[in-house]
């Protein structure tokens, strides 16, 4: 059974003697959620105590439950902790809560090795999950810990794996190993390894200062080496020709890429046909396939977390989260410097961007040079040639925004990072054109979460901007009906995108003119309603068969069959609704083969995705997304989560008036172009 299933209604008490149960909140409100009430003092008959694994405090629990005759529960961080170690101060994502042992000690059957001796391990729905999970886990090169960028380069292939450990780790004294034993496994991977490159790979906590490792520099000999830098382990394993541990996760994550591990102690992923054990395990006789493996250790065994909604979760919830919190510190981390930024702007993107190091803002070239060290980005429409030959990383606000408009200066859920140019300009490669490509591949789960958010999005009517409005006027004509979504007229997706049709009043005549007996609904941009941004068509009525102010952009598309557009992101609104979309201009959704291009076609976009690769691109694998209720990085899931429960905090009035100003200013320099 899942043990992250919810727990009963009546907590157990659990007396600790250790005072991290106490102070980590994470590690508390986790053992709440399954079920325990941390309690001091004195355990009664029906009570437990609650130790930390085998850590240098656990005897004191131990002694006391012996005195007491009390059941204990081990408790240890799950197999994907986080982005640092504990010891940088991050919180685990899951825990493993154990009342026979703990899983690196063979002394006693852990509730893991009873999983993986009993259980049946048969469900082909369970063993699909485990199959998609080491997909995906190896997909975005998650791991225990992971700060480390992917793209760092392997070495050259061809090389042996000797993992190093922490001295002292309570898995290796737990498989009564010590430094001879490396000293063993580094000789036995010279004798059976002859003429290989060996590297010996540090421990994370050693090459970050905090723990010393159980090999030395005298321990080199020719060909051997340490390698200590921050890399995916999958793809470092990618290069191995073998793998030898003692008792680290890192022989777990080897089984899950294909290896066939050495190992020397008793870590609980030996004994199982999938590992070369050099200290066998009698009582361990079951064979077992990876997938059944992971099933067991990943989704049957521990307890997982959801930080957004303070709940228990599944597997794949956690995969998400932690995809996120990586990705957050891997493009952060070095630091930004923010070049193009409004002012209103900066208190936004220093909560998504300044996580790991505060962003900085300059202009121009005092931008370029504080950006020295450190990573340079530029709000899209103010890039300039200069940025871009330093290296300016383009930024945009996403496609499920907010609830409100920007130009009303609310901060954006979402934003979209591109190295490569932005998706609003046809005219040169960017990021997300190159994703919408590699989607046309997704495994399948990838696709299932795809297709669920496409069903979330249109059968709860979320779009951009999430304004809501008023419903379709009554007496709407009958027939084949277009909406033509009007747009901000000096956008960048127009000057960049549009083509021969550049202005709302071509759109509509366009429109018109190709399908003379529709019903023409047209439907200003709320920007431009609110007086905001230049686009009004004052004679659109003449054209229109109905004008559709302040209307709910989804009652508008429920009500229509087909939309013409220059590039409004209404037309990809409407894709994910099932409807035909005829684009003038050329916005990033079109070119794939899914709507009627009437402008030139665009070569490189020679992919053929449906609209799940298309929606997977562009509303999961493109933007950053951020929760305003945490303040943390997250998946798309949970900003869909906010918007519907509508828990979003709301700007202040000053945010209203800095905008009727800004609008204002705005129109009035449009008069004078």
């Amino acid at each position: 059974m899942d043990q992250n299933a919810a727990a009963g209604s009546s907590p157990r008490r659990l007396y600790v003697y250790n005072g991290g149960f106490l102070t980590q909140g994470r590690v508390r409100r986790i053992l709440d959620l399954a079920g325990y009430d941390i309690r001091l003092g004195k355990p009664g008959p029906e009570d437990m105590v609650g130790v930390w694994g085998q850590s240098p405090t656990s005897p004191r629990g131990e002694a006391v439950a012996a005195r007491t005759d009390s059941p204990i529960l081990r408790v240890e961080d799950a197999f994907l902790r986080s982005v640092l170690p504990g010891r940088d101060g991050q919180p685990p994502l899951g825990l493993h809560l154990d009342k026979r042992g703990v899983h690196f000690d063979p002394a006693v059957r852990s509730d893991l090795e009873v999983i993986l001796t009993e259980e049946p391990l048969d469900d082909t729905a369970l063993l699909n999950r485990a199959r998609a999970a080491i997909e995906r886990l190896q997909s975005v090169h998650l791991s225990k810990y992971n700060a480390f960028d992917p793209a760092t380069p392997a070495p050259d292939p061809g090389y042996v794996l000797v993992i190093d450990q922490t001295h002292g780790d309570a898995s290796v004294k737990a498989s009564t190993a010590d430094r001879n034993t490396f000293l063993e496994m580094l000789f036995c991977a010279r004798e059976e390894n002859p003429g290989a490159r060996i590297l010996i790979k540090t421990h994370p906590e050693t090459a970050m200062g905090h723990r010393k490792g159980y090999f030395r520099p005298e321990d080199l000999s020719e060909g051997v080496e340490f390698y200590a830098d921050a890399i995916s382990p999958y793809a470092l394993l990618d290069g191995a020709v073998a793998v030898y541990t003692v008792s680290s996760q890192f022989g777990f994550e080897a089984i899950l890429t294909g290896h066939k591990p050495v190992v020397f102690g008793q870590p609980f992923y030996m004994g199982w046909g999938l590992t070369d054990d050099r200290k066998p395990l009698d009582r361990r006789q079951r064979r077992l396939t990876k997938a059944q493996l992971f099933a067991a250790a990943m989704i049957l065994y521990p307890r997982w977390y959801d930080p957004y909604r303070d709940r228990l979760c599944q597997l794949e919830d956690a995969i998400a989260t932690l995809e996120a919190e990586a990705r957050a510190w891997r493009e952060d981390h070095l630091g930004w410097v923010g070049a193009g930024m409004r002012l209103w702007k900066r208190k936004p993107l220093q909560q998504v961007f300044g996580g790991y190091a505060p962003m900085r803002f300059a202009e121009g070239d005092a931008a370029i040079k504080a950006a020295k060290g450190k990573r340079l980005m530029v709000w899209s429409s103010k890039s300039t040639d200069a940025l871009e030959a330093a290296g300016a990383v383009r930024i945009e606000d996403g496609f499920l925004r907010s609830r409100g408009l920007g130009a009303d200066l609310i901060a954006p859920l979402s934003l979209v990072c591109d190295d490569l140019g932005i998706y609003y300009d046809p005219n040169r490669p960017s990021r997300l054109e190159h994703l919408i490509a590699d989607a046309c591949t997704l495994p399948e789960t990838e696709r299932r979460r795809a297709e669920r958010l496409i069903r979330t999005l249109t059968s709860k009517g979320l779009t951009k901007y999430n304004l809501g409005g008023a419903d379709l006027p009554p007496g709407l004509p009958a027939g084949r009906r277009i909406l033509v979504p009007g747009q901000v007229e000096d956008d960048a997706s127009i000057r960049l995108g549009a083509k021969e049709v550049t202005t709302n009043l071509g759109l509509l005549e366009a429109a018109r003119a190709a399908n003379p007996a529709a019903v023409i609904l047209y439907k200003p941009h709320p920007d431009v309603e609110a007086g905001l941004r230049p686009g009004t068509v004052p004679n659109a009525g003449d054209i229109a068969d109905a004008v559709l102010t302040h209307t709910d952009p989804v009652a508008a598309l429920a009500a229509v069959d087909d939309v013409w557009t220059m590039t409004s992101a209404l037309g990809f609104e409407a894709l994910l609704r099932g409807k035909r979309v005829t684009c003038l201009g050329q916005p990033f959704y079109a070119g794939w083969g899914l709507t009627d291009d009437r402008a030139m076609p665009i070569p490189r976009r020679a992919a053929d995705p449906d609209i799940v690769a298309l929606a997977y691109a562009t509303l999961i694998a493109y933007p950053r997304y951020h929760d305003p209720v945490t303040g943390r990085p997250c998946p798309v899931e949970v900003v869909v989560d906010r918007l519907l429960r509508g828990n979003i905090p709301a700007p202040g009035r000053l945010n209203r008036i800095v905008a009727k100003l800004q609008g204002a200013f705005a129109s009035y320099a449009h008069l004078w172009r």
